[in-house]
């Protein structure tokens, strides 16, 4: 569904003249064991760790791995306890929190 509400976005933007760049690019199961085991990202785990620590108690509902502009990010979204539904974007090399905030 997110898909295919960015394509119906990138479809209007191109009719109106508006220059669009790129969106981020899904990174298969496959491409991401062999950047983890060159050591190019993080463990899952530890990546998890820290969207969970800043939640204790969440459940993950869902985890994307995407590449935009060369660099990976791990988008997870949480069910919290207090806060609802918040989407979390972790670098993937890093572990820095990339952006933070409550889902609609």
């Amino acid at each position: 569904m997110r898909a295919d509400r960015h394509s119906r976005w990138l479809i209007a933007l191109l009719l109106c003249g508006v220059a669009v760049t790129p969106l981020a690019r899904d990174v298969s199961q496959d491409e991401a064991l062999r950047l983890r085991r060159s050591g190019e990202l993080l463990p899952f785990e530890q990546l998890l760790a820290i969207a969970i620590g800043r939640y204790p108690g969440a459940s993950l509902l869902e985890v994307e791995l995407e590449e935009d502009d060369g660099r990976y990010i791990y988008e997870f979204e949480l069910l919290t306890a207090s806060d609802g539904v918040r989407e979390l974007e972790i670098d993937a090399r890093s572990g820095a929190v990339l952006q933070d905030e409550a889902e609609d």
